[in-house]
């Protein structure tokens, strides 16, 4: 299926791991042009050329803290006219409301919660005077899954879904589709780390993570490819009348939430 992608031009957050190096990966396949954002510019470099080299793109790249003021607006002049955004960038840190202080707590959400909401309204700005865009956010179940362990992040996901559904039940007014995506987990080095601690909390082992793992739909996490395929799909023009929704590719955990168990 041909997702009329070419050489359009697309800049992903957090693109130096996990999903977002998947998200690169699959966009350059596309044949889109990258401009990619994370605070790892050895990474950024080694993705960056390995694209270019692969799929005769063009990937830029620009180093950023979100957590340091100013650097959003740096990103979004040296990226120029983008047409898709995805935010991804930001990982919450997991816990419960006493294990994440606020000086845990604030700098997660500065990266993640303000860090979508900062970016949509610089690059939305952008994409109206142009005429078109797509702004695509990466979530997370865990903000309809609420989650006394992962109390920071949950309350964040929630918000950024609010945002998100908020942002795009208007946005096609002006040409701008804007959605969200809600991973459950996903086979990455952070639901590694997620489970380790998890399992040394119920086994006291955390070399015993991969029995945690197992109770997953399929006995496992989302591959990245399987995230990361579906954002290709929804930026495209063949998902052109989708806006305002979030999509939860989980295994069916959330819709799981029965009474019997």
């Amino acid at each position: 299926m041909d997702l009329g992608l070419k050489g359009k031009r697309v800049l992903i957050t957090g693109a130096s791991q996990g999903i977002g190096e998947g998200l690169a990966e699959v966009f350059a396949e596309e044949g889109a042009n990258l401009f990619l954002v994370a605070r790892q510019e050895d990474r950024l470099k080694e993705i960056s050329e390995r694209l270019k080299k692969a799929h005769g793109i063009t990937a830029d790249y620009f180093t950023a803290d979100f957590t340091r003021r100013g650097d959003i607006e740096r990103v979004h002049e040296a990226a120029g006219d983008i047409d898709i955004l995805v935010n991804n960038a930001g990982a919450i840190p997991g816990g419960d409301l006493w294990q994440v202080g606020a000086d845990d707590w604030r700098p997660g959400w500065e990266v993640k919660v303000m860090g979508y909401i900062d970016m949509t309204r610089l690059f939305y700005a952008s994409m109206k005077k142009r005429g078109h865009g797509v702004i695509l956010n990466n979530i997370g179940s865990g903000g309809e899954n609420y989650d006394f362990r992962y109390i920071a992040g949950t309350t964040g996901n929630a918000a950024l879904m609010a945002f998100t559904k908020a942002m795009g039940g208007r946005s096609l007014e002006d040409n701008i589709r804007v959605v969200g995506v809600n991973p459950g987990p996903v086979a990455t080095d952070r639901i590694v780390k997620i489970m380790k601690i998890r399992a040394k909390e119920r086994f006291g082992d955390e070399s015993r993570y991969g029995e945690l793992l197992a109770n997953y739909p399929l006995g496992r996490p989302a591959s990245v490819r399987e995230i990361a395929d579906l954002f290709a799909f929804l930026a495209s023009y063949r998902s052109g009348y989708t806006s305002g929704v979030i999509f939860t590719v989980d295994g069916g955990i959330t819709s799981n939430m029965s009474i019997g168990g």
